[in-house]
């Protein structure tokens, strides 16, 4: 790594870039948020603030509407929603150089392979566990989690300035708990089953996690739902680090009681949501593996029907 500083830039100011890029921040470190005009403003204004534990912690950063603010960045934080993926790989692409690190901080388990065609650096997977909400343009809370698993590479052939292992020491500076892991296609996997069985429920009901895991009823439903994501890894070669995924979930849904799905938030918004990248995904996956996905497929289905209705209002 340099010994200059380490240029952080955050593509996407919603609850992940402004968590962890304030996490950072908070840290000392050199961070600048490429967002929205309503959050860059906000921010302008106000400054950018993380409530966590009840705690209003003030951050200090740089945030602007203009791509090129990614400018010399030694590592990318991209943290934009799924579908949103190659836009936002394209418009950053011509700022960014060949020893950047750009991380894809998102659900689902494409976007480092749509990403990394179209920006001239490294791109590393990672995964990410927080249960974070905008409650105003300048202002993410956070509720539970806050945790990284990256991989040990990063897609491409370019050499990074900042290797994964030293990602992971700069998170960790950051008090973001951050791990490497040398099978991260599984860990991806494992939480788009977490996805898959919490969100589209959590939209379809409002209901927080811990909400969902003390109504038995729902428990058939959740378990279902990561069967079928786990048979669908196993057809495709995926090997889930997990031994039970129904198990995971439970423990997920407590650690997270207080949490509900960014899926939720979406709809709560009148937003588009990720449920294509989700239990959308496992669906058509499942039909090219001809595995049976009955429960995800209800699940897409039902919160597409939402959507619709939400985007039509």
């Amino acid at each position: 790594m340099n010994q200059s500083p380490v240029q952080i830039a955050i593509v996407g100011g919603g609850a992940v870039g402004c968590y962890f890029g304030g996490m950072l921040a908070r840290a000392g470190m050199s961070v600048r948020l490429l967002a929205r005009a309503r959050t860059v403003e906000a921010i302008a204004a106000k400054g950018l603030r993380i409530i966590r534990a009840g705690i209003d912690d003030p951050v200090a950063l740089s945030a602007s509407t203009d791509p090129s603010i990614v400018r010399g960045a030694d590592v990318v934080l991209l943290s934009v929603k799924s579908f949103d993926s190659a836009s936002a790989a394209r418009e950053i692409a011509p700022f960014l150089d060949a020893e950047c690190l750009l991380v894809s901080m998102q659900n689902g388990v494409e976007n480092p392979s749509i990403i990394a065609p179209l920006v001239p650096c490294a791109v590393l997977p990672a995964v990410v566990y927080v249960a974070a909400e905008m409650t105003a343009a300048h202002e993410v809370t956070h509720s539970g989690r806050g945790d990284l698993v990256i991989g040990e590479a990063a897609l491409g052939a370019h050499r990074s300035r900042v290797s994964a292992p030293a990602f992971a020491q700069l998170a960790e500076r950051a008090g973001v708990a951050c791990r490497v892991s040398d099978n991260i296609d599984g860990e991806a996997w494992e939480k788009l089953a977490m996805n898959c069985a919490l969100n589209a429920i959590s939209a379809l009901t409002r209901a927080r996690y811990g909400t969902i895991h003390d109504f038995a009823p729902t428990h058939a439903v959740l378990d279902q739902a990561v069967l079928e994501v786990d048979a669908v890894a196993r057809a495709a070669g995926v090997r889930i680090p997990v031994d039970d995924l129904r198990a995971a979930a439970s423990r997920l849904s407590v650690a997270m009681s207080r949490a509900t799905s960014s899926t939720a938030q979406d709809i709560a918004r009148s937003k588009r949501t990720e449920i294509d990248a989700l239990n959308g995904y496992i669906a058509r996956r499942g039909a090219e593996l001809g595995v049976p996905t009955p429960v995800n497929s209800t699940l897409h289905a039902l919160v597409r029907l939402l959507e619709q209705g939400v985007l039509a209002a």
